[in-house]
């Protein structure tokens, strides 16, 4: 099968195709059929389902349940500081079926768990993680800022290794949200692979970089993918309110667009995806079967009320990452 090279940027395909197809219907046509070409030649298929759903429906001790599946955000970051071993835990013990885990490097090139490109929001300490090497980022406390810095003083950032090593030990399964760093991510990833098989069972890797997907695919076609999307997400925050003023704005909400429609018609089938985690403000009963009649999965983000998570277990039956098992939490927490 043929591959993707790096020079190819998804986004830019996505868009030229769809401006010069609609200048007339020789253009749609031919660009249409080329589009399939394209498909066919660089496309991934999707992991068999039957694996597929052993991994998205995993309870700890009984594998392919069919049960909705309750996973905690960055390890359940209200409940625990999060991206940490004791969030992982607290998870665990909470029960969780599995634990979305945010996947950053360290100056040095460790992976390990962090949300953020700096640690000045999480920690006691400041500065960007680009500029920080492994020993000085073990220094830090990871409940620095947490609301329960008391009962988890002194909590480390670990690495992807440990995390992965505590995740097994508790039978969870792991969401790698990896936000950027394509290559190297990849790399550590495909490692942890090797290092630990059963990951294969266990684990789904998810970006809201498709670039990130698409590498994953190519270092190892083995491993179950989601894409992850919010619309709007380029124009807007995630309160709704303009990210820009004046023209970017619009110009940015174009691409929002071309964006979205590409999510739901191109990238996935190029990547091979079998599930789609999307923001839970777009989930309904038909958009979940839409993906459903795909072979994919939609995994809804993030579900904190009691009410909300009451409608993903007994209406949609559809999986939901929260940021608490145990209460109702703030949204923007």
């Amino acid at each position: 099968m043929l591959q993707l090279g790096d020079e190819v940027n998804l986004y830019s395909v996505v868009f030229v195709l769809l401006l010069l197809g609609t200048r007339s219907p020789l253009w749609t046509t031919a660009l249409t059929a080329s589009l399939y070409l394209f498909l066919a030649m660089f496309r991934f298929p999707q992991v068999p389902t039957s694996r597929a759903h052993q991994v998205l429906h995993h309870t700890k001790g009984v594998t392919g349940s069919g049960q909705v599946s309750v996973v905690a955000h960055r390890g359940g970051g209200h409940d625990a500081p999060e991206n940490t071993i004791a969030a992982i835990r607290e998870a665990s013990k909470n029960g969780a079926s599995g634990v979305e885990l945010d996947l950053e490097f360290s100056a040095d090139g460790v992976p390990i768990l962090m949300h953020d490109d700096t640690v000045d929001r999480t920690t006691n300490g400041s500065g960007p993680l680009s500029k920080m090497r492994l020993s000085e980022l073990g220094k830090l406390d990871a409940a620095g800022k947490h609301r329960l810095k008391d009962k988890f003083a002194g909590e480390k950032i670990p690495t992807l290794e440990e995390a992965v090593e505590e995740c097994i030990k508790l039978q969870l399964t792991i969401y790698f949200d990896v936000k950027g760093h394509p290559d190297e991510a990849a790399a550590a990833l495909k490692e942890m692979y090797i290092k630990h098989p059963g990951l294969y069972n266990s684990s789904i890797v998810c970006s809201f970089e498709p670039k990130v997907i698409y590498r994953m695919r190519q270092s190892d076609p083995e491993v179950v993918t989601a894409l992850t999307h919010r619309p709007w997400s380029l124009s807007r925050f995630g309160d709704g309110a303009p990210r820009f003023s004046s023209w970017k704005h619009h110009w940015m909400t174009v691409m929002d667009i071309v964006l979205d429609w590409a999510h739901h018609h191109i990238l996935w089938k190029l990547c091979g995806i079998s599930a789609f985690l999307i923001q839970k403000n777009f989930v309904s009963p038909d958009y979940v079967q839409c993906w459903a009649q795909r072979g994919v999965e939609v995994v809804a983000w993030t579900v904190n009320t009691q009410v909300e998570k009451e409608y993903y277990h007994k209406l949609l039956k559809v999986n939901y990452i929260t940021d608490s098992l145990v209460e109702d939490c703030d949204p923007h927490y």
